[in-house]
C-alpha cells in the first residue's frame, strides 16, 4: 500500500486534524485536539516518505533541503485550507510535518480574547507582543487582530512572515503580505523597507534577532502599530528576553524604549478542551505608568503582581484565566494545573474550586 498525499491533505481537512507528521517507520500521524493519531495502515519508508515529499516541495526548496537539511514553506490546497510545511531530514530519509492554518479567520471573541482588546488594537502607535511556545496558537491570535483591524480601520496594513500563513483580502485597508526568503532577504530588511510604503499597521512575524528587534522597536517609537511574536511565557520573561538580547551598554536604552513603546504583551497557552479541541488560555499585560516604570528600573519580577490588580486595565494572569477555564468547565483540573506557572499555589485554588486529585 502506498499513501497518496492528496488523500492525507483530505484526512486533516475532513477530521480538523493541526497537524501531520510524516516519519519513516511509522503510519502517518495525525494531531487532533493536541494527541496523536497513526493513520490506519503500514509505516512509511524512505521511498515513501521522499515521494510525499516531493508532491508538494517545489525544486528550489528540495534543493534548499539537500544543502542544508530542512526547508519552510506555506501552500493551499484546492481552497480548502493552506498549510506551513517544515521538511527535513533524520537519518539520512526525509520527514516532513504539516500544519493546517484554517481558511476562515476567527473573531476576537472566537479565540476568547476580551473586548478590551480592540481598545488596545486600535491605539495609532506602540508595540503589541503575542507570545507563547511553538503550537501555542499566536499565528492565529494575531490574524484575528490583523482581520479586526481590517473590518473596522482603513489604513495600510504590512505583514512580514516566513512563511505566510494566513491570506489577508482587502477590506477596509489595504494589506500587503511579505515573505521572506520570497519576496525580501530578511525581517530587518523588510522592517525597514516598511518604513518607506506609508504603512499605518506592521505584522513581524517574528522577533529573531538582534536586528529585528531594534527594528521594530524603532518603526513602534516612530508612529506605527507594530505586531510582533516571541517563544517566550508571560510579560516579564518577554521584556528580560528582548534586553538580553542586547549588549551591556545597551541594555538601559532599551528598556527605556520599551517602557516608552510595548502597548501590550499578550501570553498564550493551548490547552485541551474538555470533550474534544483546544481552547487557548491567555496573560494579558497591559503598559501602564507603574508596569513602564518597573521596566525602566529593571523590577520586572514585579511585573506580575501589577498583572494581578489590573483588571480595570483589561490584564489577567494565566493562571486566572485557567482557573476560569476550569470554572468553566471547558478544561479539566489535571490541564490547568499542566499549563500554570506556579503548580503549588494553582493545586491549591483548583482544589479549593472543587477539583480532586490524586494523591
Amino acid at each position: 500500500m502506498s499513501y497518496e498525499m492528496n488523500d492525507l491533505l483530505e484526512l486533516m481537512v475532513d477530521q480538523g486534524a493541526s497537524d501531520l507528521h510524516i516519519q519513516v517507520n511509522q503510519p502517518p500521524t495525525l494531531r487532533m485536539s493536541g494527541t496523536m493519531t497513526p493513520v490506519d495502515g503500514p509505516p512509511l519508508t524512505a521511498k515513501d516518505s521522499e515521494d510525499l515529499m516531493k508532491a508538494i516541495t517545489s525544486s528550489t526548496n528540495q534543493e534548499k533541503l539537500k544543502t542544508s537539511g530542512g526547508a519552510d514553506f506555506g501552500f493551499a490546497y484546492q481552497g480548502k485550507s493552506r498549510f506551513r510545511v517544515s521538511v527535513l531530514r533524520a537519518k539520512g530519509a526525509y520527514g516532513m510535518v504539516l500544519r493546517q492554518i484554517p481558511n476562515d479567520l476567527f473573531g476576537l471573541s472566537d479565540i476568547g480574547l476580551p473586548d478590551k482588546i480592540k481598545e488596545l488594537i486600535s491605539r495609532p502607535r506602540g508595540l503589541i507582543l503575542v507570545t507563547g511556545p511553538t503550537g501555542s496558537g499566536k499565528s492565529t491570535t494575531l490574524a484575528s487582530m490583523i482581520n479586526w483591524i481590517n473590518e473596522h480601520h482603513d489604513g495600510h496594513i504590512i505583514t512580514i512572515e516566513d512563511p505566510i500563513e494566513y491570506f489577508h483580502e482587502h477590506k477596509k485597508c489595504i494589506v500587503t503580505q511579505r515573505e521572506v526568503g520570497v519576496d525580501v532577504g530578511s525581517f530587518s530588511d523588510a522592517i525597514r523597507g516598511a518604513l518607506r510604503q506609508d504603512p499605518d499597521v506592521i505584522l513581524v512575524g517574528e522577533m529573531r534577532d538582534l536586528e529585528t528587534i531594534e527594528a521594530a522597536v524603532g518603526a513602534a517609537e516612530t508612529g506605527h502599530l507594530v505586531f510582533a511574536t516571541l517563544h517566550t511565557t508571560g510579560a516579564a520573561r518577554t521584556v528580560d528576553r528582548i534586553v538580553d538580547a542586547f549588549p551591556a551598554d545597551m541594555k538601559d536604552q532599551m528598556r527605556t524604549q520599551l517602557a516608552s513603546s510595548v502597548v501590550a504583551v499578550i501570553s498564550q497557552v493551548l490547552c485541551k478542551k474538555k470533550g474534544g479541541g483546544r481552547i487557548a488560555s491567555f496573560e494579558i499585560m497591559v503598559t501602564t505608568t507603574s508596569i513602564a516604570q518597573l521596566i525602566r528600573e529593571n523590577k520586572t519580577y514585579r511585573i506580575a503582581s501589577d498583572i494581578q490588580t489590573g483588571a480595570v486595565h483589561g490584564m489577567i494572569g494565566l493562571d486566572a484565566h485557567l482557573l476560569s477555564l476550569y470554572n468553566r468547565d471547558l478544561i479539566t483540573a489535571e490541564e490547568a494545573l499542566t499549563k500554570s506557572q506556579t503548580p503549588g499555589p494553582m493545586r491549591d485554588k483548583l482544589i479549593e474550586c472543587g477539583a480532586k486529585f490524586d494523591t
